[in-house]
């Protein structure tokens, strides 16, 4: 072993501390030998002699790397002392007494045995990158250890971590620091804000390094397309450097490749991702650029799917990236944002436990035997909100009861290594002879998508993935091979894991991947609406695909990945399927709902027959009964009033007589707009029946009569007539509008010899008398007629004698004889 590696020296304390208090918290720089030291030195530990150390690191090719660097320090092969255990990847023995284990490894662990029998202390190493794995492992650790094993020790491991909170979570355990050791590193911004591409900045970035600097340059970009891109601006660099690329996705001899030295008088540039920020020791570094991009997963509570996003690193990630460069002597990073961008980088990436998609922790826990988050102990519990939305999810799924306790299915889910989604499907694929095409989907939708189009972006068709699995060329599309290997190896490890659970039913009907989608997204099933390439989702949402797709025409679609656009959302993956699959699949949950109600002056009936926001059917008319016409109208009227119903002249002039009258009598019945809403259904309801819903049918005059008392309704046209005759012999309209203020209209001519106003109401209430001119325009308002032919006639006469010579305007109106015509004839 290296004896200068600084971690050395603060071992004797450590193994001090986690001796005497059981946990601890240790804070060591990048390069100190924090992640292969600690694990070695714990073996002859005296209180966890023979029992197994477990160590978590966030990132596959970290735990790989970190096993396989121990082994070899031990002289042994990986998977004797020293092994692993990774998603899809396992290498341990009976020999072995450092696991390194990583996604969700540890949790499933947990749940097989909370007791962790035979381990003795469990580390989390690179804590500070707070995946949702590790904030996961280390609350059920705490509480296996508080509950069922005290004795069981517990060491937190980082390079940049705050550790007073983490040793509180701890239960105040102590904080042991190595100083570390670090080259000096000579830092350089922009000059300017990047106006270019990023790509070819980076580019030109590492052959400033390579010229400036000595050694192997590491460059950081968000992900593997930005990868590629970059290593195509780098085909011309000199035939002594190589070129490597470095991701989770490649093949391990390619990732071993990358971080191994360069051969004698060669130099290396490795492209990585994020993976290389901690954990792995890349040989020769001298020089590091960063592009200041990272690539995280957000989950949107709103839409339901989680997206890779680009962001800003955090100034720990700048950090971690910079030290790189300084490990093994003096160095420099190329940093390309101005030194005015990095005052405004945000101290600490935000947690992935509040920005995940919840579903698969909500199972965990369920699992393991908690559906309270607030039992544990977290850093960062999980968002209240989309804790429930997860759990929602789950139950929809079959993996949780009503009550929310975990369903047999739900633990069949949970021994598999995907998202409950997707172990839902494979699942379920088992009772139709269908598990070899659901392990290939599932690898499609966990793996790196193998296509690309133009533009990055290639058609959203899932059956095009499967045909590449195939060999099978794709039109428009280069096929990334190393990915459909990639995934061919994923869904094989599937395949061995789902058959050891439960054989096949191979005589059952297979299902089609877009059945098979629709049974790992449900919510996302999709039926075609309004323009080509448009959908509707089950769960409200739009989605659209290209129009150039195969998916553009079909009817019905299952949308697995798709953007989080506020409008509608592009399609990234998705199949299609046809109807008889989707009654098949979800006929149980297709809800029919019958409604009945008022359009114009006729009830109609409505049923709607929907699964989910898709309506499936939406028909209108049919037989109504008696009791849906009155339902019908009163909920009319109750939203809108009696003006809802088909008024007629004559029934709105009785109802103005009834108001009159009741402003002079109480007896008689209130008939307004606002007491004849609230009173419908005694008025009413009676004559709506054998309407069949036709109320232009219904008579509402006799309806309102009806509210009359029998003994008032003979006094009605005697107290409140609708027509007066005059002294012309016309019979003319009384206006009961104004209950206050009957009106009668007539021209002056009509009137000649009537000397006294008249009256209704037995009398009690004058008419108010509007005088007309020839031509039926008002020229006076009197309530007192004698007075009018006194004085105000004259002005009358005189005025319309001029505008009306032909007509008869005596001098005498109280004897002169009331005409019609022109002139009395």
């Amino acid at each position: 072993m290296n004896a200068t590696l600084p971690v050395l020296a603060v071992l004797p304390q450590l193994l001090a501390v986690l001796e005497e208090k059981g946990a601890a918290v240790l804070v060591a720089p990048p390069g100190a030998g924090k992640t292969t030291r600690v694990p070695l030195a714990l073996l002859d530990a005296s209180r966890l002699k023979d029992q197994r150390i477990i160590m978590l690191e966030p990132r596959r090719l970290a735990a790989r790397g970190a096993a396989t660097y121990m082994a070899r320090l031990l002289g042994e092969p990986v998977g004797r002392t020293v092994g692993y255990r990774v998603r899809h990847e396992t290498r341990v023995s009976r020999e072995t007494r450092i696991e390194v284990v990583t996604e969700g490894v540890l949790t499933r662990l947990l749940i097989d045995d909370p007791t962790l029998s035979g381990t003795g202390i469990v580390v989390f190493d690179e804590f500070h990158e707070r995946s949702i794995h590790a904030d996961t492992g280390l609350a059920l650790t705490l509480q296996a250890r508080e509950l069922l094993r005290p004795e069981l020790r517990v060491l937190v491991m980082s390079a940049t971590l705050d550790a007073a909170p983490v040793a509180r979570l701890l239960d105040d355990a102590p904080v042991v620091r190595s100083e570390g050791r670090m080259y000096p590193v000579e830092t350089q911004y922009l000059d300017a804000l990047l106006r270019d591409r990023m790509e070819p900045a980076v580019a030109r970035l590492v052959r400033r390094a390579l010229a400036e600097q000595q050694g192997d340059v590491l460059v950081f970009l968000p992900g593997a397309a930005e990868i590629r891109r970059v290593e195509e601006h780098l085909v011309d660099l000199p035939s002594n450097v190589r070129v490597h690329r470095l991701h989770g996705s490649l093949r391990q001899d390619e990732q071993d490749a990358a971080l191994a030295p360069a051969a004698a008088s060669e130099r290396k540039v490795v492209l990585a991702s994020a993976i290389a920020e901690t954990s792995l020791t890349i040989e020769g570094v001298r020089a590091v650029v960063d592009s200041g991009l990272m690539r995280v997963p957000r989950f949107s509570a709103r839409t339901g799917m989680t997206q890779l996003a680009t962001v800003r690193v955090s100034r720990v990630s700048a950090d971690q990236r910079r030290g790189r460069a300084g490990r093994t002597a003096p160095g420099a990073c190329y940093r390309l944002w101005t030194l005015a961008e990095d005052a405004s980088l945000l101290p600490h990436a935000t947690p992935e436990i509040l920005e995940a998609d919840l579903a698969p922790l909500a199972l965990e826990l369920t699992a393991w035997g908690t559906t309270d988050p607030s039992e544990l102990k977290w850093l960062d519990p999980p968002p209240a909100g989309a804790f429930a939305q997860a759990r929602e999810l789950l139950r929809e799924l079959d993996a949780l009861d009503e009550a929310g306790r975990i369903t047999q299915h739900g633990r069949a889910l949970s021994r598999l290594p995907l998202h409950p989604r997707l172990a839902h499907m494979l699942v379920l694929a088992q009772q139709h002879g269908s598990v070899e095409t659901a392990c290939r989907v599932a690898a499609l939708i966990e793996e790196r998508d193998i296509l690309r189009g133009s533009g990055e972006m290639a058609d959203p068709d899932l059956l095009l993935r499967l045909d590449a699995l195939q060999g099978r060329g794709v039109i428009g599309a280069e096929v990334d091979r190393a990915g459909a290997a990639r995934v061919q190896r994923t869904a094989h490890e599937l395949r061995r894991r789902i058959q050891d659970t439960r054989r096949s039913d191979a005589s059952a009907e297979a299902l089609s991947p877009g059945a098979l989608l629709g049974l790992a997204y449900p919510d996302r099933l999709g039926r075609a609406r309004g323009g080509r390439g448009a959908f509707v989702l089950r769960n409200g949402r739009g989605a659209r695909v290209p129009a150039h797709s195969a998916l553009a025409s079909a009817e019905w679609i299952v949308a697995a990945q798709a953007g989080a656009q506020r409008a509608d959302s592009f399609v990234l993956l998705g199949a299609a399927l046809d109807e008889a699959e989707v009654i098949a699949m979800f006929g149980d949950d297709v809800v029919e709902e019958r409604s009945v109600a008022l359009e114009g002056t006729r009830v109609r009936t409505r049923v709607l027959r929907r699964l989910g926001a898709i309506v499936l059917a939406d028909v209108v008319g049919g037989p109504v009964s008696d009791d849906d016409v009155a339902h019908a109208v009163l909920d009319a009227i109750e939203r809108e009033g009696v003006g809802v119903l088909p008024w007629t002249d004559p029934a709105r002039a009785l109802q103005a007589r009834l108001a009159f009258l009741r402003a002079h009598a109480p007896a008689w019945p209130d008939v307004s707009d606002t007491a004849l809403s609230g009173t419908a259904s005694d008025w009413l309801v009676p004559f709506l029946a054998g309407s069949n819903g036709d109320l232009a049918r219904v008579d509402l005059e006799t309806a309102l009569l009806a509210r009359v008392e029998p003994r008032l309704q003979s006094q009605l046209d005697a107290l409140a007539p609708t027509h007066l005759q005059v002294p012309s012999g016309s019979r003319l309209r009384i206006d009961y509008a104004d209950p206050a203020a009957p009106v009668l209209a007539a021209r002056v001519q009509e009137l000649f010899g009537w000397s006294e106003t008249p009256r209704i109401a037995g009398g009690r209430v004058p008419l108010t008398i509007h005088l007309l001119s020839p031509a039926r325009r008002p020229v006076q308002v009197t309530r007192d007629l004698a007075s009018f032919w006194r004085t105000g006639y004259f002005d009358v006469r005189r005025d319309l004698r001029g505008r009306y010579p032909k007509h008869y305007w005596p001098d005498d109106p109280l004897t002169a004889t009331a005409t019609r015509r022109v002139r009395p004839g």
